[in-house]
Order: structure tokens, then C-alpha cells, then sequence
């Protein structure tokens, strides 16, 4: 059975019991989530190494997703793994294996066996890979061998899987109507979309949907609805192209929750920030509650080198009007393959966008860290302090770099504001009590 259909049954799952325990909520008021379809918690019994499990989806924690993987130009399998060592020490939520050169069956297991977190894939990378190394062509790819390939993903172990179903001839119709500036960027959906018009064929993934939940049923395997046509710049943003495919994912969403699969929404992409509340509220609607997950939001297509940050500001807003889930970007993005470093810090960027959204979401969890830090902040606690730091070490690694001849911080030193105006009303006889409200 599937998480799904588990908490149909009233079953409490032991995922469910440990996500619950981490979120700070009820196993009970968790399982109703999940029958609903309002969160998922991707974890494929094939997954042996999965310890850390995830819960995405309404008034959990906001989420952060990592992208790994192999390239055309580079394939490096040791990097690879230290990308996903540095994503397991920072506090990534899952990861995704988006692999595209080199032996990708070795990569994406070596991935999945370092992997104490739910990892992802786009399917479509592989039957693209195998089809053009096999038959020539990616444009010689069946809808068997599509499928094959899915199927294997489920055995290996894949928790979730990007599947862009919603680009289909309707939607494509939607998109040859429309002048866009940048067309398709969605790796994963443009070669969907080339496929159907070279073979003047409908979506497989579309046509075939069943068969598709047939698969993610037998494994568990969450459905991540793919946005094949998500904005690729803010001159493109909430056009007809990215609604109509969104249309149709939400149709396919309810698909998904009848046949007992449980599946989430993925969503743009390049939104400038006075829309970014708009995009959440129409996904939340036409998708019935679905998790929503997304990349960035980038609010600005002329941050080349600090899209990390430029994304994060994104994020943050996103999570605060109801997105579930972020999927990082890096310093790298759209200028190639992340180094390590690249994915260090990308991830501290969206981890702290994602608090900043579960404070402002009134996330009591959140809120009560924040409340410790500053009382700790206030006594000059230093100990306290890197304990409540969402990165720890690093903060005492700064902190004992620029030391103080002091126990203040080397910005004041002596002249530190905190207690400075209690103790001086002290020494003129008043009683000055501090707010300890939680």
C-alpha cells in the first residue's frame, strides 16, 4: 500500500509517526493530511538507505530540495557524492539525481545508496539517453521504453519522480499562440514537447496516465507533476502556455488521488515578486491543495552568479503565501554545473528562505527558535547562540575568527548595547525587568 492509501484506512504509517514527531504535530492530524492528499511524504520501500523522512505539504515546514547529478560535459561520480555528502551535513529536505552523462544506472544507484533523504528523478533523462545511444535517436524512444525506464527507476529505489504530463497538444497549442521570449527552458519538458511534434504523437505520460499510476501505485513512487512549461523569463511569467498546463495538472492530480498515488505540483520558474502571491493562490486552487513545489521563484532574470540569492528572495515570498516546497538554485545557475561549493551555498541560501517563510507562515516551531536566539542574543550566550544558529558551526567559526578582547562580539566590544541601559538603570537605583514572554 501507498502512504496514501495507508492513511485512508487509518493506518499511521511508521514515516508518518516520525515526520508528525518533527513536525510537532499529531500522528492523527498528520494521516488525515496525507488521506487528503494535502501532503506527501515520498518513501519507496526499495529505498534502503532512507532514514530521514519528509513531509511536503500544507502548514508543514517549508522544504528544500537539492539538485545533483551528471552532465554532458562533466561526470565526475566522487563529486557527485560529496554534493550529496554537503546536502546531507546543510540540511537538505530531498534530492534529486538529474543525470545526464556518463553510466547513469552506476550514478543514480551510488546516489540513491548515499541517500538518507528522498531522492528524485526525471525518467525522461535516461529513456532520452538510452534511445539515442541504442536507436540513434532521442526520436526513435517508444512509449514502451518511456515506460520501461520509469519502472526501473521504482525498482532502484527512487522516491519521487518528475513526470511533465501536462504538456500535451492542447497545452503546445496554447504555446505556438503565444510569443514568448524564451521559449520552453524546462529540460525535461522540451524534450517531451520535440518528441510529440517530431513523431506527431500526444504525451505519452499524458496518453498513458493509468499506466503511469499502475507503476508509482506498485512502488510508491510520488508523481512530482512537472511544469514542462514554466516561465523562463519574467517577460513570460503566468502566460496562457504555463496555466493551461496547469490546468491540466490539476485534473491530473485528482487521477492520481483516486487511483491511490500520491503526487505534488511543481511550479515556476522566472515570477516577478508582484505575481509570486498570485501563482501560489492559483496553483493551491486548481490543484486541489496539492503540495506545491517550485523552482526559485526568480524574481528577476539579471542575477547571473547570485541567482542563489536572487532565488531566495523568491522563495521566502512563496513559502509565505503557501509553496511547500523549494527547490535551491546556485551561483551556477544558468552558467553550468554546480561545483560543490556551488550546492553549499545554494542550500544555506533557500534553507534560511524556507525559515524566513515558516516564521512569517507562524510556523510555532520556527517562532520559538527565533524567541531563544534573541534571549540568548541578550545575554551574550554564546553557546546558546550557535545552538539556535540554523548553521552552527559556521557562526562560531566567524565568531572565533574576529574574536573580542571581550565577551561581546569584536563589532562593539566594550561598546555593546545589550544589558547597557538595564545596567545603567541599576546603577541609578531602578528595577528594570526584560520581557521573557514565549
Amino acid at each position: 500500500m501507498t502512504q496514501l492509501e495507508k492513511a485512508r484506512k487509518g493506518i499511521i504509517s511508521e514515516e508518518m509517526r516520525y515526520v508528525a514527531e518533527v513536525e510537532g504535530i499529531t500522528p492523527d492530524e498528520l494521516r488525515e493530511k496525507v488521506a487528503n492528499g494535502l501532503v506527501v511524504i515520498p518513501a519507496n520501500p526499495n529505498h534502503k538507505t532512507l532514514e530521514r523522512f519528509t513531509g511536503i505539504g500544507d502548514n508543514l515546514s517549508v522544504k528544500v530540495n537539492v539538485n545533483l547529478g551528471t552532465s554532458y560535459d562533466y561526470v565526475n561520480l566522487d563529486e557527485e557524492i560529496e554534493k550529496i555528502k554537503i546536502s546531507l551535513e546543510y540540511g537538505a529536505d530531498t534530492v534529486m539525481d538529474l543525470s545526464t552523462g556518463g553510466d547513469l544506472e552506476n550514478i543514480m544507484k551510488t546516489l540513491i545508496e548515499h541517500s538518507k533523504v528522498p531522492i528524485g528523478t526525471v525518467p525522461i533523462y535516461e529513456a532520452e539517453f538510452k534511445a539515442a545511444k541504442e536507436k540513434g535517436s532521442f526520436f526513435n524512444m517508444t512509449v514502451d521504453d518511456l515506460f520501461e525506464v520509469i519502472e526501473e527507476h521504482g525498482k532502484r529505489g527512487v522516491d519521487f519522480i518528475t513526470v511533465h504530463c501536462g504538456v500535451t497538444m492542447e497545452s503546445l497549442k496554447r504555446y505556438k499562440e503565444t510569443n514568448r521570449v524564451t521559449g520552453i527552458v524546462s529540460r525535461g519538458g522540451g524534450l517531451i514537447a520535440a518528441w510529440m511534434i517530431h513523431n506527431e504523437a500526444e504525451n505519452p505520460l499524458y496518453q498513458y496516465f493509468d499506466r503511469l499510476l499502475e507503476i508509482a501505485r506498485e512502488y510508491d513512487m510520488t508523481l512530482s507533476l512537472g511544469d514542462g512549461l514554466r516561465p523562463g523569463s519574467i517577460a513570460d511569467s503566468t502566460d496562457r502556455p504555463q496555466i493551461q498546463e496547469l490546468i491540466i495538472i490539476g485534473e491530473l492530480v485528482e487521477r492520481a488521488r483516486r487511483a491511490g498515488v500520491q503526487a505534488m505540483v511543481e511550479g515556476p520558474g522566472h515570477i516577478p515578486l508582484n505575481e509570486v502571491q498570485t501563482n501560489v493562490q492559483i496553483q493551491k486552487k486548481l490543484c486541489k491543495g496539492a503540495p506545491f513545489y517550485i523552482l526559485g521563484m526568480l524574481p528577476c532574470d539579471t542575477a547571473a552568479g547570485y541567482d542563489h540569492i536572487a532565488g531566495a528572495i523568491g522563495g521566502a515570498l512563496a513559502g509565505m503565501y503557501g509553496a511547500d516546497m523549494l527547490c535551491y538554485l546556485t551561483p551556477a545557475e544558468h552558467l553550468g554545473l554546480p561545483s560543490v561549493e556551488h550546492v553549499k551555498e545554494g542550500l544555506i541560501a533557500f534553507k534560511i528562505a524556507a525559515h524566513i517563510a515558516d516564521v512569517a507562515r507562524g510556523n510555532r516551531k520556527a517562532i520559538q527558535r527565533n524567541l531563544e536566539m534573541s534571549h540568548a542574543r541578550y545575554r551574550l550566550d554564546w553557546k546558546k547562540q550557535f545552538e539556535f544558529a540554523l548553521f552552527p558551526r559556521d557562526a562560531e567559526r566567524i565568531f572565533r575568527e574576529r574574536s573580542s578582547k571581550t565577551k561581546a562580539c569584536s563589532m562593539c566590544g566594550p561598546f555593546c548595547p545589550m544589558n547597557l541601559v538595564e545596567q545603567t538603570f541599576k546603577k541609578k537605583g531602578y528595577k528594570i525587568e526584560v520581557s521573557h514572554i514565549h
